[in-house]
């Protein structure tokens, strides 16, 4: 059973196994349809339910079937009313960089206004050094990697208690360490302003640039381009023009920070020398990107032109041969080729590495090494030289290289998760391997494992690329067997390694015993106290982790039952209504589930104060600030009412006797149970019983009749007694008999009343 507030979000999980595999189907024990807003995933097996209502709470049944039978499991949904008590500002997760300020504000709406208290990890959090709480509000300044953590903010009044909670995650701060730079280009030329980053391993960093202000979009200019990937960005700029000069900022942004860094570019017209044909001309040169190649003729220098014609010879697994023509020179020789790829999976042109490493400006050819085996690649050219890059060639028709004969060990780590299902493991395969470096077709996983100390491997073939758990179910093993556990990878031309042994524990088992005693014990008029004695751990089949507390009032459905888990062996319940019985029950409970409840106990809250009640002990407190000797304290008077319509019931040698509850007045202590005194006719010793019922059964003595009294228990002391009541000895067998009391003494309740408010204003 599952208790979810109003708007929460529920996810069901549920898992079979099965040969043939079952196919998994989720409905309501009612047979009533899902709305549409419930979301079921066939494949996995979970539904999920947004915005849980009051309508959606109910015993929802997963169904797991396959040709050789069927099974169900099944759990319950209970809405929970918290609308005296509710959120109306929550907490978030943040993932911060160090030295960065956190400020986390809740705040709850409820009568009577609640207090609020910080938790992290569990533990309470107070205000010291950097950080400080105030109320629903936490600050921590310049955080570090000792602040990450689970932090919970707690809203408490006499209603209950709820609960908020956010992780932070502290980072190292991203840097740019390779900023770009301000220079000068000559119109014509391609040139990189670089832009690279050091970051923390789990974050991934997006790259921009903005020109004079406005973000570049790559799409529409065709004179600029991203190159790069992973922590870098470069900016290259082909033949620049005069319009380019001026700031360009790149900007990097993570998750928890940006950063970013600034250069201008300025563009220069290149220089032109005017000349006559006639005459004769000395010149004295010195200008850069311009040779002198007559008396009155200039060459003129630029970045090489794009390739032309690249193709793709022989193709293995890992590498493709590649071919092009040289572009135009632009009157300065080629010195470098650099090669580039792409495949669906990768973001933009990435360089890629060749044979040889570096591809001289005389070679037309290359190697393409390192690529991934199974993959679609498509290549293009860019040629280099002392003037500047030269725009990238058209790029080759899309190639694939061939399935690998052999794959790299499965390197993913393995994390043991566990669901309740009895003796059972479930390793799973955190991440499916990604389609690029699956090496072929035919893809798939084997699990391998064993139980510890044992020598022989079991294994398992999941042929689906996208498998990422695995359960083996064996009723032989005990709970939290300890299974090692590898995980391999296959397609279509052989097996991989394995990855490295992990262990993994199977599932729990629900406890199996209740708490062998519960008793209570009445606080105030909201508040009862609940103690048992603990289930022995041999005597159990599961482990005892902890236990859960079920109360509701005496009458209500079990539905409106409400609950409290808790490690110790006693638990405070709040929020209770005055006056009122409640039933009680006690369970234990472990990862796997819940056991047998307890035998419930009943017991009644206390009166609530009221307001005549307050008077008085305003007036007492008059009289003693007034400067009288005597110590004033306000005792509320015992039952004055004795129990009434007492009830007789004589059968073989037991007696049961019934009478009505005894109501206490504004002026008196709630009753909170009831003595049945009972002697022998001519005895002088007797025997009491006390209980919280208004019925008890007695043992009759055969040789005397029996005289009986009830009165009312408070803590406010006795009430008084009832009349004695006779019960004939057992000749008289299967009698009853009826006591109406007297109901005179209330007149002597309210005169007691009037003589103290007589003698307080005397």
């Amino acid at each position: 059973m599952l208790h979810v507030a109003k708007g929460s979000s529920v996810r069901l999980e549920c898992f079979a196994l099965g040969n043939p595999v079952p196919s998994i189907s989720w409905k309501r024990a009612d047979g009533s349809p899902f709305p549409g807003k419930m979301k079921i995933n066939h494949s996995n097996g979970v539904l999920e339910i947004p915005y849980f209502r009051p309508e959606d709470s109910g015993l929802y049944e997963c169904v797991a079937e396959n040709s050789k039978g069927r099974s169900i499991a099944k759990g319950r949904l209970v809405f929970q009313n918290v609308e005296h008590l509710q959120w109306s500002q929550t907490l978030y997760d943040a993932n911060m960089a160090i030295e960065s300020d956190l400020h986390w504000e809740c705040k709850a709406n409820g009568k009577p206004q609640p207090v609020y208290r910080w938790l992290k990890n569990g533990q309470p959090l107070v205000s010291q050094d950097r950080i400080r709480v105030d109320g629903g509000g936490l600050t921590i300044s310049n955080v570090n990697l000792m602040d990450s953590g689970m932090y919970q903010c707690l809203a408490e009044n006499d209603n209950g208690v709820i609960y908020a909670s956010a992780e932070l995650k502290v980072v190292e701060p991203t840097k740019i360490t390779v900023p770009p730079l301000s220079m000068d280009a000559t119109v014509g030329e391609s040139i990189v302003l670089p832009c690279e980053v050091s970051k923390d391993s789990t974050l991934h960093p997006v790259f921009k640039w903005f020109f004079n202000g406005k973000l570049i979009d790559f799409s529409r200019h065709d004179h600029f381009g991203m190159i790069g990937g992973g922590s870098s960005g470069d900016l290259m700029i082909r033949n620049v023009q005069l319009k380019h000069s001026g700031k360009y900022v790149c900007m990097v942004h993570t998750a928890v920070d940006s950063v970013s860094a600034a250069a201008d570019l300025i563009v220069r017209e290149p220089f032109v020398f005017p000349s006559s044909s006639e005459g004769s001309l000395s010149l004295v040169l010195n200008i850069k990107h311009v040779a002198f190649c007559g008396q009155t003729c200039l060459t003129l220098q630029g970045p090489p032109g794009a390739p032309v014609g690249v193709l793709v010879g022989d193709v293995t697994d890992r590498t493709a041969q590649l071919s092009w023509g040289p572009g135009p020179d632009n009157h300065s020789p080629v010195t470098l080729y650099i090669v580039q790829a792409r495949t669906p999976f990768s973001i933009g042109w990435q360089a890629v590495k060749t044979v040889p490493d570096s591809v001289p400006g005389q070679m037309i050819h290359a190697t393409a090494v390192n690529l991934n085996p199974w993959v679609d690649y498509e290549f293009r050219v860019v040629a280099i030289n002392n003037v500047g890059v030269g725009e990238p060639s058209m790029p080759s028709k899309p190639v694939r290289t061939k399935a690998a004969d052999s794959l790299n060990r499965f390197e993913k780590t393995i994390e043991p998760h566990l669901r309740k299902r009895k003796c059972s493991a479930s390793p799973p395969i955190p991440q499916p391997v990604p389609e690029e470096l699956q090496n072929g077709e035919k893809f798939g996983y084997v699990v391998a494992f064993r139980p510890l100390g044992t020598t022989t491997w079991k294994q398992s073939v999941l042929a689906s690329a996208d498998a990422s758990r695995y359960i083996y179910k064996n009723d032989t093993f005990s709970p939290l067997t300890q299974f090692e556990v590898k995980v391999g990878v296959y397609n279509e031309i052989g097996e991989g390694p394995f990855s490295p042994v992990v262990i993994v524990y199977s599932a729990d088992e629900e406890p199996s015993v209740a708490p062998p005693r519960v008793w209570a014990r009445t606080l105030s008029a909201s508040e009862i106290e609940v103690f048992w004695e603990p289930v022995h751990q041999s005597g159990s089949k599961g482990r005892i982790t902890g236990y859960e507390v079920q109360w509701l009032e005496d009458g209500s459905p079990e539905s409106d039952a409400e609950r409290v888990r808790v490690t110790e062996s006693s638990v405070n319940i709040t929020g209770l209504k005055g006056s009122t019985l409640y039933l009680m029950s006690v369970r234990a409970h472990n990862s796997a589930g819940t056991g047998p409840s307890s035998a419930p106990i009943s017991i009644t809250t206390k009166k609530p104060h009221r307001k005549g009640q307050n008077v008085l002990k305003m007036l007492f407190s008059h009289i003693a600030q007034a400067g009288s000797k005597s110590e004033y304290d306000l005792c509320l008077l015992a039952p004055s009412q004795p129990p009434g319509n007492i009830e007789w019931n004589l059968t073989n040698s037991k007696v049961f006797l019934n009478w009505e509850h005894v109501k206490a007045m504004d002026n008196e202590s709630e009753v909170t149970g009831y003595k049945v005194v009972y002697r022998q006719n001519w005895h002088r010793g007797s025997g009491v019983v006390e209980t919280n019922r208004t019925s008890v059964e007695l043992q009759l003595p055969s040789e005397e009749d029996l005289l009986v009294q009830i009165k009312a228990l408070s803590d406010g002391g006795d009430g008084s007694s009832s009349s004695p009541i006779r019960i004939p000895k057992m000749s008289s067998l299967n009698s009853r008999g009826y006591f109406s009391s007297d109901a005179s003494k209330m007149a002597h309740v309210h005169g007691v009343v009037f003589l103290i408010l007589s003698w307080l204003f005397s």
